[in-house]
């Protein structure tokens, strides 16, 4: 897909953004527009995947091992990463080991591990 040059540049600068960010953009964006990103997220991830594992770097899953004793907060956290509805979130917790991002830098997969550690999960980087 050809994109303008103005659509080009939010992209680069979209780019450099780490997960976290990325997550507060989504929400923001949702909020300003009142959308849901969810179902665009869930499309567009196997794709991203697939261009990862094509690069052949090293990346890291983030996974959630234990949830601990502040659920509610665990549910919070993923939920401000992924950008998910409260919902979402809460269910993408119910089977755990649960794998919260997958193929992510290095930088990226520590920041998510600081967050959901702060909220009191035990997460492993593989």
């Amino acid at each position: 897909m050809a994109l303008t040059e103005k659509s080009q540049q939010i992209m680069d600068l979209v780019k450099e953004l780490t997960v976290v960010e990325l997550a507060e953009l989504v929400k923001a964006l949702e909020e300003e527009f009142g959308v849901s990103a969810a179902a665009a997220a869930v499309v567009a991830g196997p794709a991203a995947g697939g261009a990862a594992e094509e690069a052949g770097d090293d990346k890291v899953t983030v996974e959630i091992a234990e949830v601990g004793d502040k659920k509610i907060a665990v549910i919070k956290a993923v939920k401000e990463i992924l950008g998910l509805g409260l919902k979402e979130a809460k269910a993408k917790l119910e089977t755990i080991p649960a794998v919260i991002a997958e193929k992510v830098e290095a930088d990226k997969a520590d920041e998510i591990k600081a967050k959901l550690e702060e909220a009191g999960a035990v997460v492993n980087l593989k």
